[in-house]
């Protein structure tokens, strides 16, 4: 059930002109004008939003905002016969902004990557990799420096030769070494 807002005070809707006596109508549309249309054609307004808005708080939002607008600017709705197609034209300018802030905030929302591991996974990941850095901390110094080289900073067997000053022999005995070293520790019960 829409929600009825409370009448307001009566106004006038002419002003008496002090020059000359007579009467004249008041600019723009009337507060009772503008109450009569609510009452008359909320229902239908209600129902244009809806088929611009796909939810119905939205809707009432849209056409409760559009009454509000439309009231504020009533001096310039000079003809009160035009007071609907001013209230039709907010209802929808109202929804397309509506829709633009969905949009926007629905490209604004951070998106997982769609690679990206689920929590336990994560969870086991460090599990794992802190069982490896253990194990690595249990090789001898030259078998954990060889692997670090070439399976962490991604060296070539020669490079790691040079940069520890060993022989490419020493690199590959030391590398085999550790490597069957981490597989009796890793697969060793904690």
């Amino acid at each position: 059930m829409p929600v009825i807002a409370p009448m307001p005070a009566a106004r006038p809707a002419r002003i008496s002109n002090q020059r000359d006596g007579a009467e004249e109508a008041a600019e723009g549309t009337s507060v009772d004008h503008l109450t009569e249309t609510y009452r008359a054609h909320y229902r239908s307004l209600l129902g244009l939003a809806a088929l611009l808005l796909d939810d119905t708080a939205s809707c009432e939002d849209v056409v409760q905002e559009a009454f509000i607008r439309v009231h504020s600017a009533r001096k310039r709705v000079r003809d009160p016969e035009k007071t609907l197609a001013y209230l039709r034209q907010t209802v929808v300018n109202l929804s397309r902004s509506a829709l633009r802030r969905r949009i926007l905030g629905l490209k604004l929302l951070s998106k997982p990557m769609p690679d990206m591991a689920s929590a336990e996974e994560g969870a086991y990941d460090r599990l794992e990799r802190d069982s490896l850095i253990k194990a690595m901390k249990g090789l001898q110094r030259r078998q954990r420096e060889v692997l670090v080289l070439r399976y962490f900073a991604d060296m070539t067997e020669a490079q790691v030769a040079e940069t520890l000053g060993i022989s490419l022999g020493s690199v590959k005995a030391y590398g085999s070494r550790g490597i069957a070293a981490l597989r009796v520790a890793m697969e060793a019960p904690a």
